[in-house]
């Protein structure tokens, strides 16, 4: 009986019922080979810590942290989503005039950590190009002014930090890029959200029905999440004032559950990306620390699908070096999307990025802290 034809059509009937069951993990690791991305002169870029990814257009941009090599903060860089070369950098980011009365003026104009980034005005060839953008390390304020600290600093104001993460607006306005809108986000103290000034909110995205996604590295309970508001371009018609985000209640996967101690999966880089025209959509987030992606239906009816990653980067020549080699750790901190196309960059993390050294010949790159582009033709699978 046990090898009877009916026996086998049985069992392979409850196999497929299974693997559907399971139905959130991809079925096989995907490599991706990365670009290192080159400056104007062919050198790699000196520590520029991306923490963002935006098309405008046919070009890509990436935003710099607080915590990029001098020469990079407060700086977009523009680069050729072909090649991963560096087209023009723009920046530093000046204040406008209009928003140098704002109590954050002192903190944006010194050394603000800037992550997420996306494009607000994509398809307006009329319009100066602009980016949103959030800011992270609550620790880099300056003294608010007492009448400021009284109104936006404390816990009990912001639900969240010390000081208020920033929605920040800036224009690029004849050659200069300019701070042309500031607002401060306010959460819900029963979200739990806990006091991490460095591993706050790190991920920004855009639906097409104008909500604004936000993602959140962990919570107080160390679980990454994602908030949401409406987001209009009169929002900016005010300065400073508080934007209350909710909850957008999308499936995160629980990859602490059943655990005795709670480890980090913080959401790191997100982007939207709809299969249809008439599609809910799905939002692909990056867990850096996993080396994941995770496709979440906006829909808020399909598990989240878990799609692990490796990545792997061609090697100096020298005659000690193999052609290419898997990278031990990339930090991805920006997700873009151009058609079916998706594109990461990573943020590399001092304290492990030098363990991608296997030969000789590659550690300037790595102790100088350059990032890559990996580029991949999503699979319609991640979208069933």
């Amino acid at each position: 009986m046990r090898n009877s034809p009916l026996f086998i059509l049985i069992a392979f009937v409850f196999a497929i019922v299974a693997c559907t069951d399971k139905g959130q993990d991809y079925p096989s690791e995907i490599v991706l080979k990365g670009t290192w991305i080159l400056e104007q002169d062919g050198t790699t870029m000196l520590d520029p810590q991306p923490s963002g990814l935006s098309f405008l257009g046919e070009r890509l941009f990436s935003v710099s942290d607080a915590s990029a090599h001098a020469t990079q903060i407060k700086r977009l860089h523009e680069l050729d989503p072909l090649s991963g070369n560096i087209l023009q950098k723009h920046g530093p980011i000046k204040m406008s005039k209009a928003l140098t009365s704002s109590c954050f003026v002192d903190y944006l104009s010194s050394s603000p950590d800037y992550e997420g980034l996306v494009a607000i005005n994509n398809n307006s060839a009329s319009m100066s190009p602009e980016w949103l953008l959030v800011t992270e390390d609550a620790t880099r304020y300056p003294g608010l002014s007492k009448a400021c600290k009284t109104q936006y600093g404390g816990i009990n104001n912001t639900g969240n930090t010390k000081h208020p993460t920033l929605l920040v607006k800036i224009s690029l306005i004849n050659e200069v890029l300019l701070v042309t809108g500031i607002r401060a986000l306010r959460f819900d103290q029963s979200d739990g959200l806990g006091d991490y000034p460095n591993d706050g909110i790190e991920g920004l995205a855009l639906t097409r029905d104008g909500r604004l996604l936000i993602g959140l590295e962990k919570d107080a309970q160390s679980a990454p999440r994602v908030f949401e508001f409406a987001y209009t371009p009169s929002l900016f018609d005010a300065v400073d004032e508080f934007i209350d985000v909710k909850d957008a209640q999308l499936l995160i996967p629980d990859l602490n559950e059943g655990l005795a101690e709670k480890a980090n999966h913080p959401i790191n880089g997100m982007e939207v990306y709809y299969p249809s025209p008439n599609h809910s959509g799905f939002l692909i987030a990056a867990a850096r620390n996993d080396n994941q992606l995770w496709i979440i239906d906006l829909g808020r009816t399909k598990a989240t699908k878990i799609v692990s990653l490796q990545y792997e980067v061609t090697s100096q020549q020298s005659e000690e070096c193999e052609s290419t080699h898997k990278m031990n750790n990339a930090s991805i901190e920006g997700v873009a999307v151009k058609g079916n196309m998706l594109y990461l960059i990573n943020d590399p993390w001092r304290k492990n990025y030098n363990k991608n050294i296997v030969c000789e010949a590659d550690r300037e790159r790595y102790e100088k802290m350059s990032p890559l582009l990996f580029t991949l033709k999503m699979p319609s699978t991640w979208f069933e």
